[in-house]
Formats: C-alpha cells, structure tokens, sequence
C-alpha cells in the first residue's frame, strides 16, 4: 500500500499539481503546546526541486505555523486526492518562513502570481516522502477558488493590513513568537 520515495518524481509532480487544497502540519516543541493544521489552496504552492517546495503564505487570523518552524523547524505537508484516482502524499521535512525584505524574499515570491495578502513564503527542504492509499477519503469536485481573501486585503490596504498582522501576526496561541519584523515593536497596533 504505502510506499517512500527518493525525492519529488515526475508522477508525483504530476499529483501536486493536480490538487487544488494542500493541508500544513506544525506543532510547538512544548508537549503542552497546540498542534495546528491548516488547509491552503489558490495558486500558492511551488515545487522548486526534487527535495525542495515552497509555499505562498497568505495573510490569517494566526501565526501557528510561522511561530512552530521559527521555534523547532518540524513541517509535514498533506496532499489528498478528492478527485480521481485515490492517494495521499505527505512531505516531511524542515521549513523556514521567509518575510519580505529578507534575503532571498525576491526570488522566492517571484514563483507565484502576486496576491495582495502575501505575508510569507514557506520553503521546505524534505527529509521524506511517503504516500498511502486514500481508499478512505471521500470524493469532492473542485468547483473553484474563493475570492474573499484577496478582496478583503485590498479593502484594508497596505496600512489596514499591516495593523491587522500586527495585532493578529505578532505570538502564537501558545505565546511564540510569529512574524519577525513584528518582534519588538507595538508602534504597528496604533
């Protein structure tokens, strides 16, 4: 049923790229700590290499991810196939968020269209692959994307969006720290 791979094959290229919803797993190195799982989708997810992919990390109500890779690095990404053939993927590896303004920001967000509500770019370097059956996943068909986000990005504007991340963005539920050029500073929430 399951199997492991080297790296990033051309069939499971070809997978990726079909989905239109990824899931993002991260936990704090505290045991008393929160696990989070989120589910991404839009055009936001990049296969930059064999053992390397990125992700477009959009603007939310939290920081769980970004606040779990700055404190331990611990990243799996899910891929489930809804529509034909069943199979799961899951990447383990190490992530790392990079923010804009920060080495190597240009040519990272250069991989995907821009989006008004662009916080981060996740890259992974994977440690492993593995896929299962999906047997059990039930079928759903793609209808298309949402448009909320980007809409509610550009009605807050540039200055809107960043007093909401600096309000929402700043720690963790846990109390981790989230984006970095937040740290230290309060003037952003005035």
């Amino acid at each position: 049923m399951g199997k492991l791979y080297e790296q990033l094959d051309d069939s499971l290229v070809q997978f990726i790229q079909r989905q239109h919803l990824f899931f993002v797993g991260t936990a704090p190195t505290s045991l008393e700590g929160l696990l989070n799982l989120s589910p991404k989708g839009l055009d936001s997810f990049r296969i930059l290499g064999p053992k390397t992919v990125a992700y477009l990390d959009l603007v939310g109500s939290g920081i769980e991810t970004l606040a779990h890779l700055r404190q331990n690095g611990r990243l799996t990404l899910m891929f489930c196939a809804l529509e034909g053939r069943p199979l799961i993927l899951r990447l383990y590896g190490k992530g790392r968020a990079v923010e804009p303004g920060e080495p190597g920001w240009d040519d990272l967000v250069a991989n995907f269209p821009p989006h008004p509500a662009t916080r981060s770019v996740v890259v992974m370097d994977i440690e492993r692959i593995a896929d299962s059956c999906g047997w059990g996943v039930p079928r759903y068909e793609y209808k298309g994307e949402r448009d909320q986000l980007a809409a509610y990005a550009e009605s807050k504007g540039k200055a809107g969006l960043e007093r909401y991340k600096a309000e929402k963005n700043r720690t963790s539920i846990d109390g981790l720290d989230g984006l970095r050029r937040l740290q230290g500073s309060e003037s952003l929430i005035d």
